[in-house]
């Protein structure tokens, strides 16, 4: 049984979303108006997740958010609008720590119910098998517990072994090459963390796919671009590929390799129903694959519900390209990169900490 606290200041919707969750089952409700209620319950109830509205009296989503993981951490879905606002405030919840974000339909909610609906409750039950990370605000944690006033900072302190790494010295991989990158659940801190400690002329291109919603990816990528010395851009037009830059698949779509004669392009392909998830990260390998041989390639695979990227990057690996699963201990959900492990395709498993030094290792 999942103890799910509904927060959302809509008396129809908290009446909806009890329906839905009571007939899906397994679900044991409380709910909130207001971010000064769910504070509340989240001491008296102590819920396993907590579905979050952003936009409330009293206190908002955010602010609200931002003290639930300094007084008591627990998984966080938050309730976003497909509007860009919505967007960046999404973005700002999952930096301050939510696991995952389901947006709300456009229009009433009521008329889109049985289409949303399912997306909500596949959301919260995987944000029950979700952790948050032991080092979120460890360091506001520790100073609300012995009754001292809580930073307002929402820096993170760094995570156990996410010093600097030490691998052997190896011969980097020569050429042309590039680096997929795949993740979903708990992707864009952890994209954050992958990307801000390579340096502006790191000398492969990297392509990511990050399940999302098309409305999301482009604020993703501003905001990481004013984050890192790579320069980010998201990709809805064929694009030439350069080193020193990051390529964001545009949400609802995905983001493929292609060959043009200037040279290898990203581009934004119209969602395939084989593939079961958008942006693909298993569509992204396969066609870079057509293009490169695999021992120029190296596939990363980061956190994320489901097994997205697993197969291909597994038959990479196998023909001679290079792979690394981001490991069980650092991983808010360790379901795309466990598929990986567990299929014998990671080459390296490693703490999100030390993926990018791990890279500058291996590319030239």
């Amino acid at each position: 049984m999942i103890k799910l606290l509904v927060v959302d200041d809509s008396a129809l919707l908290r009446k909806l979303l009890g329906e839905v969750f009571t007939q899906a089952g397994g679900f044991e409700l409380r709910f909130a108006r207001d971010g000064v209620e769910a504070l509340e319950q989240n001491r008296a109830f102590a819920p396993d997740v907590i579905t979050l509205d952003l936009n409330m009296p009293r206190l908002d989503g955010l602010a609200c958010l931002d003290q639930l993981m300094v007084e008591r951490p627990c998984p966080v879905v938050m309730v976003s609008s497909h509007t860009e606002a919505g967007a960046e405030a999404t973005l700002k919840g999952l930096q301050l720590g939510a696991v995952d974000f389901v947006p709300k339909p456009a229009g009433a909610v009521s008329l889109h119910l049985r289409e949303w609906a399912p997306a909500l409750v596949e959301a919260v039950r995987g944000a029950a098998r979700a952790r948050v990370r032991p080092s979120l605000r460890l360091r506001e944690r520790v100073r609300h517990r012995i009754g001292r006033a809580a930073s307002s900072r929402p820096d993170a302190m760094p995570a156990p072994g996410s010093g600097e790494a030490h691998f052997p010295n190896e011969a980097p991989l020569p050429g042309e090459g590039l680096v997929l990158v795949g993740t979903s659940t708990g992707g864009p801190p952890a994209l954050e963390a992958l990307l801000v400690p390579l340096p502006a002329d790191f000398p492969w291109p990297i392509l990511v796919a990050q399940h999302m919603p098309g409305s999301f990816t482009g604020p993703l990528a501003r905001r990481l671009d004013t984050l890192c010395a790579l320069s980010i851009v998201e990709v809805r037009r064929p694009v030439p590929l350069q080193p020193g830059t990051v390529y964001i698949g545009a949400g609802d779509a995905d983001l493929i390799v292609s060959r043009r004669a200037g040279g290898l392009v990203a581009m934004a392909a119209p969602a395939q129903a084989d593939y079961l998830w958008h942006p693909s990260a298993d569509r992204l390998v396969r066609s870079a694959m057509e293009h490169l041989p695999p021992r120029q390639l190296v596939g990363v695979l980061m956190t994320g519900m489901g097994n997205d990227g697993a197969q291909a990057m597994a038959m990479l690996r196998a023909q001679g390209g290079h792979t690394i699963a981001e490991a069980e201990e650092t991983a808010i959900v360790w379901g795309m990169p466990g598929e990986l492990v567990k299929a014998g395709g990671a080459e390296f498993v490693v703490p999100l900490p030390d993926i990018a030094a791990r890279l500058e290792k291996m590319v030239p």
